[in-house]
């Protein structure tokens, strides 16, 4: 693969918001108007779940957007906001979204082993500013309604309120309010960003944070973390809360839960497990192939053998030294990697019911919609007619 230095800015004037936008779902909302701003919406007319008001909607390189709650940002803010969408991997969050521009902007993706072109393009914004930021506690007698709207108990709140605040974006002229943010936190303990909730679906991460070695861990032991036997990872912060309230009852007292993000970085995974030397880590993933990929990744991390994670037509492929075999990402991980690695069971799986995509729709009872197939009359038909709309002599 040829290698080339990454350049934001080149891939800016390739692709815009509204590229990255249409192909997340979002559609144009033509009653709004079509002018200097344009609004693109995501959902149906009857439940709009978002809405982006789009500039300079002909021009990809100055294409910026904002929503109504006072969030705003670039193409590459869209991508880091979604970036569970894309099946791509890297070392951390500003790998994946050089990835995710350069496929969109039909160039190779970035070699990353010398590429301190990458590493100098990314480290500005990769610095994390506390003081652009307000924070307060959670008042646990005016717990914000957006905890409900998740199905989260006041009890809930008020048992992971200490690993949670109150944030405001001071250099936000737009928005004064404050969202919801989940500190993310190195292995000293020190904050180094956060993930961002707000309402009508608004999510985001702190400008800086780091996603490539800090997390947010919610840690149950007292200050005692050599006490922790089991540390369950989530995609987000929610999904760690809903886990805990569905489950807490079969959970030891002296736990941690860990939300990614929606990333995955080697080193949040390594360092996080440093942290409580004597705990199993257990994949409570997202039931889709990224949750599946990211369980994959997080056995052999902790196990002690890297390994090569891609697609197959039967499941998920894996080369780990010299072997290659497939893996059901329907079926629990560890065992199927034990017929052919030397697996010390070091991880576990707590994955949530088959029905739900993750633990937060699982408390909501949000099922994800079944395919039907089709019956043998249905699919005869449907043969038929693509055999009709065949080529004809």
């Amino acid at each position: 693969m040829p290698d080339y230095k990454v350049n934001f800015k080149e891939l800016k004037s390739r692709v815009g918001v509204t590229d990255v936008a249409y192909a997340l779902g979002y559609r144009l909302d033509r009653k709004a108007g079509v002018g200097r701003y344009i609004e693109l919406v995501l959902g149906d007319g009857r439940e709009k779940r978002d809405t982006l008001i789009v500039s300079h909607p002909n021009d990809r390189a100055s294409q910026t957007f904002f929503r109504r709650n006072g969030s705003k940002g670039d193409v590459l803010t869209l991508i880091r906001e979604n970036l569970d969408a894309f099946l791509v991997s890297g070392k951390d969050e500003w790998q994946k979204v050089a990835k995710v521009m350069a496929r969109f902007a039909n160039m190779p993706e970035p070699e990353y082993s010398d590429d301190h072109e990458y590493v100098k393009s990314v480290r500005a914004a990769s610095v994390f500013d506390a003081s652009r930021y307000e924070t307060r506690p959670v008042n646990p007698d005016k717990i914000p309604s957006l905890f409900s709207g998740r199905g989260l108990s006041d009890e809930t709140v008020r048992r992971f309120a200490p690993f949670i605040s109150l944030i405001r974006d001071k250099r936000n002229g737009s928005f004064d309010g404050y969202n919801i943010g989940f500190p993310y936190t190195d292995t000293g303990g020190q904050v180094k960003g956060y993930e961002i909730r707000g309402y009508g679906g608004y999510k985001s991460k702190a400008a800086g944070t780091d996603s490539s070695s800090a997390a947010w861990v919610a840690d149950f032991s007292g200050g005692n973390p050599e006490a922790v036997r089991s540390v369950f990872f989530c995609e987000s912060a929610f999904d760690a809360m809903a886990f805990h309230q569905m489950n807490r009852s079969r959970l030891h007292p002296d736990v941690a839960l860990v939300s990614l993000g929606g990333t995955f970085s080697d080193n949040q995974i390594v360092g996080t497990m440093n942290r409580f030397p004597n705990a199993k880590a257990f994949d409570c993933f997202d039931n889709d192939i990224s949750g599946r990929i990211y369980g994959l990744r997080m056995i052999g991390l902790l196990e002690g053998f890297p390994m090569r994670i891609s697609k197959a037509e039967d499941g998920l492929q894996v080369e780990a030294g010299d072997k290659t075999f497939t893996v059901n990402p329907g079926k629990p991980l560890a065992s199927q990697l034990a017929v052919h690695l030397p697996v010390r069971y070091r991880t576990g799986q707590w994955l949530p019911p088959k029905a739900f995509k993750d633990w937060n729709d699982c408390l909501l009872n949000k099922p994800v919609a079944p395919v039907l197939a089709p019956c043998k009359e249905e699919r005869d038909r449907n043969l038929a007619e693509r055999r009709k709309g065949g080529l004809k002599m």
